[in-house]
């Protein structure tokens, strides 16, 4: 998903995100605020996934946002 695009629902997708990723707190999805890179980060330092790792979790959670 486009980082733009992204930006734009995150309020939308914030619970959602909540949902997939438990571990991650409401300050972390305050900091994350719609940003693709940070929210790659925050699963890698929860979850202690690799870079790839994390950023195939998060195209395949995001891919189901798509219009």
């Amino acid at each position: 998903m486009d980082n733009n695009i992204f930006k734009g629902k995150w309020k939308q997708m914030k619970g959602e995100a909540r949902k997939q990723w438990g571990k991650l707190t409401d300050d972390d999805l305050d900091v994350i605020a719609g940003e693709k890179d940070k929210l790659v980060g925050k699963i890698q330092e929860r979850y202690g996934r690799s870079k790839d790792d994390a950023e195939r979790e998060y195209s395949e959670w995001s891919s189901r946002y798509r219009d």
